[in-house]
């Protein structure tokens, strides 16, 4: 064989193989917007649940900061179960909350002075 034919050969090779590199990385990129799509159910802005931080307490429990829509829960892990240890409501809920008292004082209140 002479020298042109083995790099035309090793040539092809390679370029198939960037060919399907390159069309694994472009189907996997559209899987992955295809699954956050429909894990979202529709057009939110983050995925449904967001690991924030773990701490493990032993070999098979821990304690884990989650944040689902908004809502932030510390829940408990361990080989028998999940359990829900507390929960914070989302921030815009709670702003709207305060906000909607604040009005109410100033409306029983005659307005400001």
């Amino acid at each position: 064989m002479s020298f042109g034919t083995v790099f035309s050969s090793l040539l092809a090779v390679v370029l198939a193989l960037v060919i399907v590199l390159g069309l694994a990385w472009a189907a996997l990129k559209l899987l992955r917007r295809w699954q956050d799509r429909f894990q979202q159910g529709g057009d939110d802005a983050g995925p449904p649940i967001r690991f924030l931080r773990a701490m493990p307490l032993g070999q098979a429990e821990r304690v884990v900061l989650i944040e689902v829509r908004g809502e932030v829960m510390l829940i408990g892990v361990t080989g028998g179960g999940i359990n829900l240890l507390a929960q914070w409501p989302n921030e815009t809920a709670r702003d709207n909350e305060s906000a909607a008292a604040v009005d109410t004082s100033i409306a029983g209140n005659g307005g400001p002075a």
